[in-house]
């Protein structure tokens, strides 16, 4: 396959950056890289042209160094909280990815930034606190705080004598109450007053006894 050498003008993924000087096929520069205008062919005249691309291209670089250095000071002071749905044992519905933490970043503190910026060694399957690496930068490399919380937890069951659940049943009065009638049960009764004796009535007609003379 025929190559031809050609200057790249912008940056190309997985070729190069601008300024470079770099071989590839013929049918890749003539139907792609020289129409969109990534590239111009190596000849006398473009040669004089890297010069200017290698200025460009480290006024640009070092434009882009700063502004993701002052980024990354400000996302290392953040915690970007991402909710997620949970089932009734707590465990999370699917995963947080670094594509999840990409809109987070967008929606909540307005920075677009590629999901490939944000390094993950596996998705998050967890709740809790979680660090991530944020490449911003070849030289830019700094550590975001990720939170992630239930969007429908579990209600709480209150414990007996917590705030606000309610009071525990009060035992000692109804102790009282059993030993109170445990007394009067045990206590007698009063005995029944004494009958009293009728009185003996004197039979009619008889008067009192007089002494006799």
């Amino acid at each position: 396959m025929a190559k031809t050498e050609v200057i790249l003008i912008k940056n190309v993924v997985n070729l190069g950056g601008e300024s470079d000087q770099v071989k590839v096929s013929s049918g890749y520069a003539r139907n792609y890289l020289l129409p969109l205008g990534l590239a111009v062919p190596l000849n006398g005249g473009n040669k004089r042209r890297i010069e200017v691309l290698r200025q460009r291209r480290a006024e640009r670089e070092a434009q882009e160094f700063n502004t993701m250095s002052e980024l990354g000071k400000s996302l290392a002071k953040l915690t970007i909280t991402i909710s997620v749905k949970t089932g009734e044992d707590g465990k999370m519905f699917g995963s947080v990815t670094n594509g999840s933490i990409a809109d987070a970043l967008k929606t909540n503190l307005d920075v677009a930034l590629d999901k490939k910026k944000i390094h993950l060694d596996h998705p998050i399957h967890t709740l809790g606190d979680h660090e991530v690496e944020l490449r911003l930068h070849p030289e830019v490399k700094v550590p975001l705080k990720v939170t992630v919380k239930s969007s429908n937890p579990a209600p709480e069951v209150p414990t007996a004598g917590a705030p606000g659940s309610p009071a525990a049943p009060d035992r000692a009065p109804r102790s009282e109450k059993r030993g109170s009638r445990n007394v009067l049960a045990a206590k007698p009764e009063a005995p029944p007053a004494a009958q009293e004796k009728p009185a003996k009535h004197e039979k009619p007609g008889k008067g009192p006894k007089t002494a006799k003379p």
